[in-house]
């Protein structure tokens, strides 16, 4: 017994010796300065002593963090499902034996690799008051639209994230598909089991973990969106498209440091509770699978 307590003792010393520079460079560029953060977000002044509220205060009264923050919960309730439903739909069609399926693969995945200056110059040669898609409608006769300056704003993001992160999400679902045994399928096509049937009781059950981990995904990289839409329409976007991520950076450029670092525990706030809500939800519907 006590061999073996040592055994394990010097497999925890080991394994802590391998941890050892991914925890220290973790706690070094993200816990210590986030907990500076959340010290910073509670005081008047930098290195001031005493604690206050009066940043998250200004903070909740601004119609500008309210709009930001409502732009921001609005795109992703609505880009994520879009996002979730259309790369699984392409990962069943992939998964099966389709014309030029390595190519397509391909093809889905390159967006990951792209420059976003190559992204965003693309999507501003379509959307541009003289772009192709105006130069488009022209030719049919119909009236130009300015797309990044009118409520199509919001709708040009959600294409530009769903393209953005399609690849990544097909990959995952890919994943999820080819680990689910044939032998399941093989059982239902004996029982004479319908293809809605099979989807619903193979597939999609089998793929509920890959699931909430897309969902997840999906829901982190739509807090990242700020890149595309600040290099597409700038510092001070349609009120449509104002996201919190430009607020942040707005109250960076002028110094703000206090405030600043209350909208970042804010949004830190945010994303655990709906990271915790998302695991809540996986192991309830685990239970109930069981």
């Amino acid at each position: 017994m006590i061999k073996k307590n040592r055994l394990a003792y010097k497999e925890l010393l080991i394994s802590l010796g391998f941890l050892a520079p991914s925890l220290i460079g973790f706690a070094l560029f993200y816990l210590v300065p986030f907990g500076q953060s959340v010290l910073i977000s509670f005081q008047d002044r930098l290195g001031g002593a005493g604690l206050t509220l009066t940043n998250y205060k200004d903070l909740f009264l601004s119609s500008s963090f309210q709009k930001a923050m409502s732009n921001t919960f609005w795109f992703t309730a609505i880009s994520v499902p879009i996002l979730v439903a259309t790369s699984l739909m392409l990962a069943l069609l992939l998964n099966q034996r389709v014309f030029f399926r390595n190519w397509l693969r391909t093809a889905y995945v390159l967006p990951l690799v792209v420059p976003v200056a190559s992204i965003v110059l693309v999507w501003q040669i379509l959307f541009d008051w003289n772009g192709a898609l105006n130069q488009f409608l022209t030719h049919f006769g119909l009236d130009r639209q300015d797309w990044m300056k009118s409520d199509y704003a919001g709708a040009v993001i959600v294409g530009i994230y769903v393209w953005k992160n399609l690849g990544y999400n097909v990959v995952l679902f890919l994943a999820g598909l080819q680990n689910i045994p044939d032998q399941y399928y093989e059982i239902a096509n004996l029982e004479g089991a319908s293809p809605f049937r099979k989807l619903w009781s193979i597939t999609l059950t089998y793929l509920t973990p890959t699931t909430f981990l897309v969902i997840l995904m999906s829901i982190l990289n739509s807090f990242k969106v700020f890149r595309e839409t600040y290099l597409v329409a700038g510092a001070y976007p349609h009120d449509r498209i104002y996201m919190i991520q430009h607020y942040m950076n707005n109250t960076f450029l002028s110094l703000d440091i206090q405030k600043l670092s209350a909208v970042a525990v804010c949004m830190a706030l945010s994303i655990l509770v709906i990271i915790s809500i998302l695991f809540r939800v996986e192991r309830k519907f685990n239970a109930f699978m069981e």
